[in-house]
């Protein structure tokens, strides 16, 4: 899969493009992600990109021509399956959105900032606008390559252990597990004796009312659309039982 991300500060995607799985799944050839500064795509002598807005208001603008130019510029004798501009208006990012990119070959980010972009950029080249959250943050960089990590793991081969990545958070719906690794005992801390036991039948149905749990108490709102099974299901109803209960007393 290719990702070509267009953005005024490049370096800022060395780094984390640089480690762990992404930095692989590029060395290994399962992911192409090449990062374009948007000056390049400019012609006058000051490699502007911005300007003031018409009608006037605080901030700057990003101009049409360059973002144009850019696009233009990748599309050039290959197919492009989205361009995602990174905005707050945007569809919130979530991890559905990322297996769906994941199923496209060929990407393009285009890195918002300021005060936006020229709204013909919206009109005539975006196809789908993308938020990572009700926040914040300097730039689209940031969300670019929250993207970009996101979809380059559920490539396949990207992550060594499969597994991993299907019992993974918001996978189904549900937030993980606890999880526990060596001592059995630290500072009088104890991992749950079940994961000792050596029943995975056990462990398999702890795991479910721990993650079942956590969701009811974190995120209540994820269970609305998650994908349980029957023994889940059950599970979630002795849950809410066990809470009403416990309201019940309050």
């Amino acid at each position: 899969m290719r990702f070509d991300v267009v953005t005024i500060f490049p370096r800022l995607f060395d780094g984390p493009l640089g480690e762990g799985i992404v930095r692989r799944a590029i060395e290994r050839g399962i992911a192409d992600v090449r990062v374009h500064d948007l000056r390049d795509y400019t012609a006058d002598r000051h490699r502007s990109v911005d300007d003031v807005s018409y009608g006037g208001g605080p901030g700057m603008v990003f101009k049409p021509e360059p973002l144009f130019k850019a696009v233009e510029a990748i599309r050039a004798g290959c197919e492009v399956d989205a361009v995602i501009l990174t905005s707050p208006q945007g569809r919130t990012f979530t991890q559905r959105e990322a297996e769906r990119l994941a199923a496209m070959r060929h990407v393009v980010v285009l890195c918002g900032r300021y005060e936006g972009v020229d709204d013909r950029v919206r009109e005539a080249l975006v196809t789908e606008e993308l938020s990572i959250g009700d926040y914040v943050v300097s730039g689209g960089e940031l969300p670019a390559l929250v993207i970009v990590d996101a979809v380059v793991r559920l490539l396949p081969g990207a992550v060594g252990d499969e597994e991993s990545v299907e019992v993974d958070s918001f996978n189904r719906g549900l937030l993980d597990f606890p999880h526990y690794t060596r001592p059995a005992e630290f500072r009088d801390l104890r991992v749950p004796a079940v994961l000792l036991s050596g029943n995975h039948a056990e462990i398999r149905r702890w795991r479910k009312r721990e993650a079942l749990s956590r969701t009811l108490a974190l995120r209540p709102d994820l269970l609305r659309t998650a994908e349980l099974d029957s023994e889940e299901r059950e599970i979630l109803r002795v849950l809410l039982n066990e809470r009403g209960v416990e309201h019940g007393r309050d």
